[in-house]
């Protein structure tokens, strides 16, 4: 009795931890041809991400973050729950996003352009006042 419960535990674990360790990827590791590292410290990290016209992300999470849009564009965002949704995203806009697990694709024809800002900590944490 005890091998089957051990087969089967071990069986889980082998499922669920490369499931769970690509749902928590960082988009510096798996996007490293369209997403750079450009500044961290113990508060914030700062991407540059860089999207051509069809390219679809990896999956990959973020913490809290802030994004500003050097160059806008068409985006399908493909969220961890399921849920399917597209924007258009304009040149200057300044966008709030809390902590996410997605993977997002460039459907437009121009390339999208980003500086991500992702907080760090109590900073990371949604505020309620």
């Amino acid at each position: 009795m005890r091998f089957i419960i051990s087969a089967v535990t071990a069986a889980a674990v082998t499922f669920i931890v490369p499931t769970s360790s690509v749902w928590a990827q960082d988009p510096a590791v798996v996007q490293s041809k369209t997403v750079k590292l450009k500044f961290e410290n113990e508060k914030v990290r700062v991407l540059e991400a860089e999207l051509p016209p069809g390219v679809k992300e990896q999956v990959h999470s973020h913490p809290a973050y802030v994004i500003y849009v050097l160059a806008g564009g068409k985006v399908r965002n493909y969220a961890a729950d399921g849920k399917i949704t597209e924007a258009e995203l304009k040149t200057g806009d300044v966008l709030y996003r809390e902590p996410l697990t997605h993977a997002a694709e460039n459907i437009g024809d121009t390339t999208l352009h980003m500086i991500l800002v992702e907080l760090k900590g109590a900073n990371a944490e949604t505020r309620k006042n």
